[in-house]
């Protein structure tokens, strides 16, 4: 099965104007839109559209309308990208632990049926139910790290203005996945954040211990984020005004740069 689980840590480091810097265990699942039955019908903590110990439902991404392989080949179809049929689109992302999720970033990693990376979705949530993909076409060798860059759009902390820049630095899923992202505003660098794991295979007992060794996850992201914003608040970072950008947007960008 190309679906698998990444077991590593999350960092993020507030650069400016005051440094602040937190790591966590996490584990994401990386799942393939086209297993998705398949997940459900052969792992029994684990469940498709239903409530379970662990669980995905399509509806958390994407434009919550469903049918999210659809969607994001139709995002490709803007800039330019198709897959084929015989493409695959493998989304890392957390998934809901007792019915409950939040993903602040969740990576689409859109490959054509020669396994060529053609593509990375990137859907940033803010903790206000907004979200916002960005699309990027990939140019480069297979097996490269991916850097990737784009315009900042929609508001995300409350500390952070709502324009600036986005960076990417992508090391697409093999034995290990990296995904990393460096915030600019001004020219300045303001925040940054990765995430870096090593393969499991995604079975019942993969999840039983990750269970056990990560309880609770999904509810310590959320919670760790309202935490984090307090101790900042705490550390004199002043508040910015939330610009509302809607519940669902995109930007499409036009290829890698340095």
């Amino acid at each position: 099965m190309r679906s698998s689980l990444y077991d590593g840590h999350v960092v993020h480091a507030r650069l400016t104007p005051r440094r602040h810097r937190l790591r966590y265990r996490v584990f994401c699942c990386l799942i393939d839109l086209a297993e998705i039955a398949e997940l459900d019908a052969r792992l029994r903590l684990f469940s498709v559209g239903r409530r379970n110990l662990f669980s995905f439902h399509e509806s958390d991404h994407g434009d919550r309308a469903g049918g999210l392989a659809a969607h994001i080949r139709g995002l490709l179809a803007n800039v330019g990208v198709g897959l084929g049929e015989a493409g695959r689109i493998r989304l890392l992302c957390y998934p809901r632990i007792l019915g409950y999720a939040f993903n602040p970033l969740s990576t689409y990693f859109c490959e054509t049926g020669e396994g060529r990376l053609a593509a990375i979705v990137y859907e940033v949530s803010n903790t206000f139910g907004e979200r916002h993909s960005y699309v990027m076409p990939v140019i480069g060798e297979p097996g490269e790290p991916v850097f990737q860059q784009i315009e900042k759009a929609m508001y995300v902390s409350p500390f952070s203005d709502n324009d600036g820049t986005y960076s990417f630095h992508v090391r697409p899923p093999g034995e290990t996945v990296a995904v990393g992202v460096l915030y600019r505003c001004q020219g300045e660098a303001v925040m940054r954040a990765h995430f870096a794991g090593e393969r499991l295979a995604l079975t019942d007992a993969a999840l039983l211990r990750l269970a056990v060794a990560v309880p609770f996850m999904t509810l310590k992201v959320i919670a760790g984020i309202h935490w984090e914003a307090l101790r900042l608040w705490l550390k004199g970072l002043q508040l910015r005004p939330r610009v509302p950008t809607g519940r669902y947007g995109v930007t499409f960008g036009q290829g890698p740069k340095p």
